[in-house]
């Protein structure tokens, strides 16, 4: 087949690299593309009227089958249509073209309103590669936003520019990039909402833990505060599973909340964690048994070999160091690790087919994924395969192939679902890899395609410790149901893009390039009074060299004062920030004239039913306290109940008995 390619925007035609004179050039009707007649595989006998000719990618190649309309063929006429007019110039019909194609908010096509949410994402937050929104969205100091992989496929094809404005890139964030976790969860939230069914499962019974003699948060002592939190007293426990549950942490276990362990909470430190059972060990990378499974695991840096890719990763298992005497941390291997103790746990879920826990620590300096501070829970992963190798200081480590297997999405992804099966990833390292297990049968914990969700195919392992530590409530059940906070989908996405300083909503928001991101003027204000340069001079009156200024970011420990000498707003996240406000107040002001128009329409209808009538007698007066009493029940005094009926008839009685006598 012949190639087909137009000219390119400067003129110069795609296949022969020359630039054709006009007279060899074809304009199509359609698209206002102009083509290189000679490089065209069928050129047109005639081309003297250039308005009634089409190029190849828009002409219909079935012409003549005649199919049924379809939304393409009213894209093209629509098209034609704007091409054919003349009271348009050139720019207005490129312009009218690209809102047309590319479905700008100008579009007069209705847009779809679901649980109150229009759909503010119009194409300006669209990554600038794909033209979709960005999948972990990364944003650079110059203010504009794109996929990681787009992001990282761009750098790796040496550019150190941004692709929209061609603004330098730091060399810092280009080679280790930080998604913008502010801006994947409110992407997230708007495409739940359209798509959100509200449907909550039937209630179901938790036990509770009694841990009152412990404190409500973890403390440590002056004198451990030095070495941190290792020596710290354990706080509560909130949640009521075993030490030794597998998977998710739901609802009905979570007394304090009632919403369970979330995918993307994040806490101080891992103490903290320990609290809200994510991950009980505050310092050990595994939690598991070896003849029973591991439940959950912690990447933290621990280990030079681990490989984190986000929805997969490398993990290394525990052991291979010398820790004897008073060595408490040692970073290199002296000897090989085997599949014993907690690294047998984690063969044993590989086999089982067993959800793990998995909690990601800021301490990970290497992955993209790992939180700005503190500790963060992903998710559940699926070991699918184990092995043991050299590692990179010599010795043998035991190596875990984790796949994410959760009916949530990651903190970084802004899709709405949670994840589906995947084919696994090619791992070069197997081909020299010794002890290899695979898991044979059909794991305990799999995606089901009617129900379309993630569960347990066969009942998950019985707790070993239960019956020590879980117990009921003075020998009752006590059932807990999920409690739907009814908050507008508006006020939840202006609170995920808050101010990390103010803590209101960002006014002309800058992102940094370790992804935070502040109001304009709460920034500039915290390093008010401070200059980029420092110059220093030594006792005896001599000068010497000028010294940059650091200036840390306010939410972590990362160098901005180069962002800050040029910072740029991020024009793209502001305009999604107006359109929540504005469609918040608009929300607000239909809010206030149906509350209006209803207590308006109730004192009319007060106004209606109050009608004085004579009294003449008794049995009137005992007819007009019985309707009173049956059809305005509203007029009755607070407290009075039946009872002041009954009392005003009873009155009426005795009166009526006086006048007979």
């Amino acid at each position: 087949m012949a190639h087909q390619l137009p000219c390119d925007p400067e003129g110069v035609c795609m296949i022969c690299k020359h630039k054709p004179p006009p007279s060899e050039t074809l304009t199509c009707r359609t698209c206002a593309t102009p083509w290189h007649l000679p490089c065209l595989p069928s050129p047109p006998v005639s081309h003297s009227d250039d308005s009634l000719w089409d190029c190849p990618d828009c002409s219909d190649p079935n012409a003549n089958a005649a199919p049924p309309p379809s939304s393409s063929d009213h894209l093209v006429s629509a098209i034609r249509a704007i091409q054919s007019d003349t009271s348009l110039t050139d720019h207005q019909k490129a312009q009218k073209r690209q809102e047309l194609v590319g479905g700008s908010s100008k579009s007069s096509a209705p847009k779809t309103n679901t649980n109150g949410l229009l759909d503010i994402f119009d194409g300006s937050l669209n990554c600038s590669f794909c033209m979709q929104l960005p999948e972990r969205p990364v944003t650079t100091p110059c203010g504009h936003n794109f996929c990681l992989k787009c992001f990282e496929k761009w750098i790796g094809q040496g550019k150190r520019t941004c692709a929209n404005c061609r603004s330098q890139i730091p060399a810092k964030m280009a080679s280790q990039p930080r998604i913008n976790s502010q801006l994947a969860i409110a992407i997230r939230m708007a495409k739940v909402a359209r798509s959100s069914s509200g449907s909550t499962g039937p209630p179901k019974i938790y036990h509770f833990v009694h841990n009152q003699d412990r404190p409500d948060t973890a403390f440590t002592t002056e004198r451990a505060k030095k070495t941190g939190k290792a020596n710290a007293c354990s706080g509560k426990i909130f949640v009521t599973v075993p030490p030794d549950h597998f998977g998710p942490i739901p609802a009905e276990n979570d007394p304090t909340r009632n919403r369970g362990v979330l995918v993307g909470d994040t806490w101080e430190d891992r103490m903290e964690c320990r609290q809200w059972g994510a991950h009980l060990p505050h310092v050990a990378g595994i939690a598991g048994q070896s003849a029973h499974g591991a439940q959950s695991v912690a990447l933290s840096g621990g280990y030079i070999d681990d490989e984190d890719h986000g929805e997969w990763f490398l993990y290394t298992g525990s052991g291979g160091r010398d820790l004897s005497g008073n060595k408490r941390t040692n970073k290199l291997q002296s000897f090989d690790q085997k599949f014993e103790n907690m690294n047998e746990a984690l063969r044993e879920s590989c086999r089982k087919g067993y959800p793990v826990r998995v909690v990601r620590s800021h301490k990970e300096k290497r992955s993209s994924y790992a939180p700005e501070s503190g500790v963060r829970y992903d998710g559940v992963y699926r070991i699918e395969k184990c092995w043991r190798k050299n590692g990179i200081q010599g010795c043998k480590v035991c190596r875990y192939l984790f796949v994410r297997c959760d009916n949530e999405p990651a903190p970084w992804a802004s899709d709405e679902y949670g994840d589906r099966p995947r084919p696994l990833p090619k791992i070069g390292e197997l081909k020299g890899a010794i002890d290899i297990t695979e898991r044979k049968g059909s794991p305990s914990w799999d995606y089901d395609e009617e129900k379309g969700c993630w569960l347990w195919k066969r009942p998950p392992p019985e707790s070993k410790r239960s019956a020590a530590i879980v117990r009921p409530v003075d020998g009752t059940i006590k059932i807990v149901r999920r409690k739907a906070k009814d908050v507008a989908v508006k006020e939840k996405l202006l609170k995920e893009f808050g101010c990390q300083i103010c803590h209101k909503v960002l006014a002309f928001p800058l992102t940094t390039p370790c992804a935070h991101n502040f109001c304009k003027a709460c920034l500039e204000g915290a390093f008010s009074g401070q200059t980029f340069i420092r110059k220093r001079a030594c006792e005896g009156g001599r000068t010497l060299r000028a010294q940059k200024n650091i200036m840390k970011c306010p939410s972590c420990s990362t160098d901005i004062a180069e962002f800050l000498q040029n910072p740029q707003v991020n024009r793209e996240m502001m305009g999604v920030i107006e359109s929540l406000q504005r469609e918040a107040e608009q929300m607000e002001e239909n809010l206030e004239e149906s509350d209006d128009k209803n207590d308006e329409n109730l004192k009319n209808m007060n106004e209606e039913t109050e009608v004085s009538k004579p009294c003449d007698s008794s049995e009137n007066v005992l007819e007009e306290i019985k309707d009173n009493d049956l059809n305005r029940p509203h007029k009755r005094r607070k407290g009075a109940g039946g009872s002041a009926a009954v009392n005003m008839e009873e009155n009426a009685g005795e009166v009526a008995a006086q006048e007979t006598a």
